[in-house]
């Protein structure tokens, strides 16, 4: 018997003008996890594709083979068929069903049309314990939140009992309790004897739970290393092809008076009626300063942004001062002509607009500065375009790409391209770097960096502590709305932060 329970040997993947994926190989052991770490756009997604059979075998070239046995898969049943699951990073659910009939779909017991209700629910309700998710097994799928829904997608994989499982970016949108309850079903699994290969860009993650790492660049394998054996180091100059002095290169410029007051933010719970998600927060922003936003997942952080913003109306209250004078902002158009801009925390959903090229969203704010006598200055566009796709490094063929054919950094740089061409004073940004890769991490860092030297002024949201700690010049825990803590340079450490953000 083999000792890898899966080989993908030679795979090399074409699209129009590109080779994803060169020769890539990959061995798997029986029993192990398989951290597989790289940059956005190196082929790690294109390779698992491969093998949960998105791809049919006539669409790539090479072998792959499980247990021994050459196996051509030309649909993701085929590849089911050989024990091989895939929970997506794009969470892939059916909104409109139940919880149960998402999590037991394909595999919902009973006889003929006849669906056993009963069994179903009793068996989903222990799943549901397992991984203490407190949902009701009939409850719409669309009410539960994008953690919840990724832990129903991993726990429809697990029920199957598969021999592979692969998770593409898994705890992208989990809590750290979900990420805990994650690490030890990844435990449980691999004392089954169950194989499991784990992307993520997270190197913590791939630290703590994985056996082995194999790092991928350009379409190809790069290296595999015990996880005992590598340093974080030589993962991210593997990676990115080159070292990198310093992941979170914070410039100390001259901070100026202030810009921007925001004062008694209050906003009222959606569904609870006379209570509160944020509670009279109010603080002060100056120029040139990275102003970093702590605290828990639901604490208020992202809805503050948004009320300053225009986009929270419903009952919200706030006061917004600028150079002293009092604004009225009640939409993001009034925040703009403020001279706000925002990168949103779901650039996928409401940064983007995906059928559009990177030339017309990085515009797509600054429609009206680009007028024309009867419709809009195209070779001023263009040109404007041009200079900030040049400025960004944006890795794409040209202004005129698809902005839904680039990998998640390039993305991002986008959305930051749209704000860069609207010339804000003040920018918010919600989760700057979540979902990409350590060298886009380290170049949007550098243009926090030209932004803030430039005397612009940002409000920064961020869940990855490392990130808040380097990157911000003052720093504000938010814990159940309120603000529990104030730190500035030195003082923004791990210990100081999250006391704050636990705070009652």
């Amino acid at each position: 018997m083999s000792a890898y329970i899966l080989e993908m040997k030679d795979v090399t993947k074409s699209f129009p003008g590109v080779k994803a994926l060169k020769h890539v190989n990959l061995q798997l052991r029986r029993g192990e996890i398989l951290g597989i770490c790289g940059e956005n756009g190196a082929g790690k997604s294109t390779l698992m594709k491969v093998l949960s059979g998105s791809f049919s075998h006539s669409e790539y070239e090479g072998e792959i083979i499980v247990d021994g046995e050459v196996v051509r898969f030309s649909s993701v049943a085929d590849a089911q068929k050989y024990g091989i699951e895939m929970v997506y990073q794009e969470i892939n659910v059916i909104p409109m069903c139940t919880v149960a009939e998402n999590m037991f779909v394909n595999n919902i017991p009973g006889k003929g049309f006849m669906v056993d209700y009963r069994t179903l629910y009793a068996n989903t309700r222990k799943m549901l314990e397992k991984i203490g998710l407190d949902v009701q097994p009939q409850s719409p799928m669309m009410l539960l939140n994008s953690g919840q829904m990724q832990m129903v997608s991993l726990m429809r994989a697990y029920i199957k009992n598969p021999k592979v499982l692969v998770l593409d970016e898994p705890t992208s949108a989990l809590t750290d309790n979900e990420v805990d309850v994650l690490m030890s079903i990844l435990n449980e699994l691999r004392d089954r004897g169950v194989s499991c290969i784990y992307i993520s860009h997270k190197l913590e993650e791939v630290y703590r739970i994985c056996d082995r790492v194999m790092v991928m660049r350009d379409g190809e394998t790069i290296n595999v290393h015990e996880i005992g054996n590598v340093t974080t180091e030589l993962l991210i100059e593997e990676m990115i092809g080159r070292k990198v002095e310093n992941l979170y290169p914070k410039q100390k410029v001259e901070i100026g008076g202030e810009i921007m007051r925001v004062e008694g933010v209050t906003i009222p719970h959606p569904t609870i009626e006379g209570r509160n998600i944020v509670e009279d927060v109010s603080f002060t922003l100056h120029r040139g300063e990275v102003l970093g936003i702590g605290g828990l997942v639901g604490s208020g952080r992202s809805e503050i942004l948004e009320t300053i913003f225009g986009i929270q109306r419903n009952g919200a209250r706030k006061r917004i001062f600028i150079d002293g004078q009092e604004v009225r902002i009640d939409s993001p158009s009034d925040a703009m002509k403020a001279g706000i801009g925002f990168i949103t925390e779901e650039r996928k959903k409401n940064g983007i607009i995906w059928m559009l090229s990177i030339r017309e969203n990085i515009s797509a704010a600054s429609l009206n500065e680009l007028p024309g006598r009867l419709f809009i200055n195209r070779p001023e566009e263009r040109k404007r375009t041009q200079e900030i796709f040049d400025a960004l490094h944006i890795k794409a063929p040209s202004v005129e790409t698809p902005v839904v054919s680039l990998s998640g950094g390039n993305q991002q740089k986008v959305v930051v391209g749209k704000w860069l061409l609207k010339d804000p004073r003040i920018l918010l940004v919600d989760e700057p770097t979540r979902g990409i890769d350590v060298g886009a991490k380290a170049e949007i860092y550098k243009l926090m960096n030209d932004l803030t030297e430039k005397g612009i002024s940002i409000i920064m949201v961020s869940s990855d502590m490392p990130e808040l700690i380097n990157m911000s010049d003052r720093c504000l825990v938010i814990s159940n709305g309120r603000i529990t803590g104030q730190f500035e340079g030195a003082d923004i450490t791990d210990e100081n932060v999250m006391r704050a953000a636990i705070a009652q």
